[in-house]
């Protein structure tokens, strides 16, 4: 294991948990990639993706591309 990653989980010990609990999702997220699974969208994001769309903020064209990348996974 590289230093770099060491020394994060070693001070990660000391976060609040709810920012352990967000690394550990990371990280399987990036391990199901890694193995070929693919990315799945939390429904956090996916609110956040209905949201954008509501709100004008993004464009459909946008909304359709971040769904797009989702159904790729």
């Amino acid at each position: 294991m590289i230093t770099k990653l060491k020394d994060i989980l070693k001070r990660a010990d000391s976060w609040p948990e709810h920012m352990q609990a967000e690394l550990a999702e990371i990280a399987l997220a990036m391990e199901t990639a890694m193995r070929g699974g693919g990315y799945r969208a939390t429904p956090e994001e996916l609110q956040a993706i209905d949201e954008a769309d509501r709100s004008g903020v993004a464009s459909d064209a946008q909304v359709e591309d971040a769904f797009a990348t989702f159904r790729r996974a």
